[in-house]
């Protein structure tokens, strides 16, 4: 469904310029649950950014469902972004409109009613009953459970997740991990994660790259228990961890 070719990201010329990503060669199933990992500077946020057409690689190929991206015209990659959803770490919520007209904002900018589908997605998450309030008066896991909701609202067949846990406790975590984990089953939606909680990626995702200054370090399943011990460079230590 999405898929990396030899894929190189750089920002800036000369001696300025920066290499986000470097040579990566990746396949995301369709309906996968698929963990992103790495540093600060990694280039995880570069991938994600490339995957929803927010960047164009500098070399090779980025493609879903066999479409190169880069290669469309651009008022065709906006209204693909449009079966992107995202969820980031930071929530993103507005602070002067409900829990309600936050979900349903997706579908209103788009010129369509989206109260009733909003509900919906609110109920799914469980927090339909928290509809009237605003993000303010809730805890960091429940503005988690709406933004996830937010990003379902115009029912995308990808779903990225940008560090969707990492300002939360490790109760909200669990939460918000099972509702992702939900998503995925009943709406066969397609989850890229990234995270530097390995533990998170450890017990949500069928496979996961880890990513070492824009260059895959490794790609495993997730499947093995972690080791006993653990040293070395972080990519050095996540590969154990997942491998």
């Amino acid at each position: 469904m999405i898929e990396f070719r030899d894929v190189s990201k750089t920002f800036g010329q000369g001696r300025s310029s920066v290499t986000a990503l470097d040579g990566i060669d990746l396949r995301i199933a369709e309906h996968e649950m698929f963990g992103v990992v790495g540093e600060s500077g990694s280039g995880k946020s570069t991938l994600l950014r490339l995957i929803n057409h927010l960047e164009t690689p500098t070399t090779g190929t980025v493609l879903v469902d066999g479409e190169e991206q880069a290669a469309l015209p651009a008022r065709e990659r906006r209204r693909r972004r449009q079966d992107i959803g995202m969820v980031f770490q930071q929530f993103n919520l507005l602070a002067n409109s409900t829990v309600l007209d936050n979900v349903a904002m997706p579908l209103r900018l788009r010129g369509r009613r989206g109260r009733e589908q909003a509900l919906q997605m609110l109920e799914f998450v469980n927090m339909a009953h928290h509809r009237h309030q605003h993000p303010s008066r809730l805890s960091g896991g429940e503005k988690q459970r709406v933004a996830i909701a937010r990003a379902l609202t115009a029912r995308p067949r990808i779903l990225l997740a940008d560090e969707p846990t990492s300002a939360l406790d490790s109760g909200h975590t669990e939460e918000v991990m099972a509702v992702l984990q939900e998503v995925r089953t009943i709406f066969r939606t397609t989850i890229v994660l990234v995270s530097h909680e390995l533990e998170v990626i450890k017990s949500s995702c069928d496979r996961a790259a880890v990513l070492e200054r824009g260059r895959l370090a490794a790609l495993t399943d997730v499947t093995a228990p972690p080791p006993r011990r653990r040293s070395g460079s972080y990519a050095v230590r996540a590969r154990e961890y997942l491998a």
